[in-house]
C-alpha cells in the first residue's frame, strides 16, 4: 500500500501543477501576435521588447524566434521557430511521461499486493486448516483492497494523462497558427519593400515639336 499511495500523491501533484500551468492565458495570450504587430508597424519592437516577448509566455518565445530572423529569409526564420517550439513543447509536455508511469503501474503494484496477500493466507490455510473461515475472509480481504487501491489511483491518472495530452496538442495546433500568421506578415512586407527598391522608375521625357509637311 505505500508505493500506492506514493504514486497518488505524485499523480496528484502533478495534476495540479499541469492545470495551473497549461492555462491558455499563460501558454497563448490573447490578442498578442496583434501587440506585437502595433509594435512592428510603429516601430517599438526593440531588444527590450523583444526581450519581454521571450519571457512573457511560450508563444512569445517562438514569435520572438521568427521575428529575431526574419531577415534571413522565410526557410531561416520557419527553421528558428521549429527549434524553439520543439523546446516549448518539450516543457509543456513535462511531467506527463511521469504522471502516465503512475497510471500503468498502480494496477500492477495492486496485483502484487493481492499475490502477495493471498499466499499469505494460504500459508495460514497450511498451519492453521481451514476451521476458521472468518480468519480466511479477513485474510482474502485484505489481500484484495491493494488491487481496489491500485485501480482507484490508477482511473484518474490514465485519465488525466490522456487530458492533458490532448490539451497540450490544442495549444501547439494554435501556436502553430499564430507563427505562420506570423512569418506570412513579416515576409509579404519584406518582398513589398524589396518590390518597391528595385521597381523601375519610368522617365518622362519631353516629347518634341513636330515638323510641318
Amino acid at each position: 500500500m505505500l508505493p500506492i499511495i506514493l504514486c497518488s500523491i505524485i499523480a496528484a501533484a502533478i495534476c495540479i501543477e499541469r492545470f495551473w500551468t497549461l492555462r491558455t492565458e499563460q501558454i497563448v495570450p490573447k490578442n498578442l501576435l496583434a501587440q506585437v504587430w502595433g509594435w512592428i508597424r510603429n516601430n517599438e519592437l526593440d531588444g527590450r521588447r523583444i526581450k519581454e516577448l521571450k519571457a512573457g509566455s511560450p508563444l512569445g518565445q517562438i514569435l520572438a524566434a521568427g521575428i529575431s530572423n526574419h531577415r534571413r529569409g522565410r526557410e531561416q526564420m520557419k527553421e528558428a521557430i521549429e527549434e524553439v517550439a520543439n523546446h516549448v513543447v518539450h516543457e509543456m509536455e513535462r511531467y506527463l511521461n511521469a504522471l502516465g508511469t503512475v497510471a500503468a503501474i498502480t494496477p500492477l503494484l495492486g496485483l502484487l499486493g493481492t499475490v502477495i496477500g493471498m499466499i499469505k493466507v494460504f500459508t495460514a490455510i497450511r498451519l492453521e486448516g481451514t476451521g476458521n473461515a472468518a480468519v480466511l475472509a479477513g485474510g482474502i480481504s485484505e489481500a484484495l483492497i491493494t488491487t481496489a487501491a491500485g485501480l482507484t489511483v490508477a482511473i484518474p491518472s490514465l485519465f488525466f494523462y490522456r487530458y492533458f495530452q490532448r490539451r497540450v496538442d490544442e495549444l501547439v495546433i494554435t501556436m502553430e497558427q499564430e507563427a505562420l500568421k506570423l512569418v506570412e506578415v513579416l515576409n509579404s512586407d519584406r518582398n513589398a519593400e524589396r518590390a518597391d527598391k528595385t521597381e523601375p522608375r519610368i522617365r518622362l521625357e519631353p516629347v518634341p515639336n513636330g515638323t510641318g509637311p
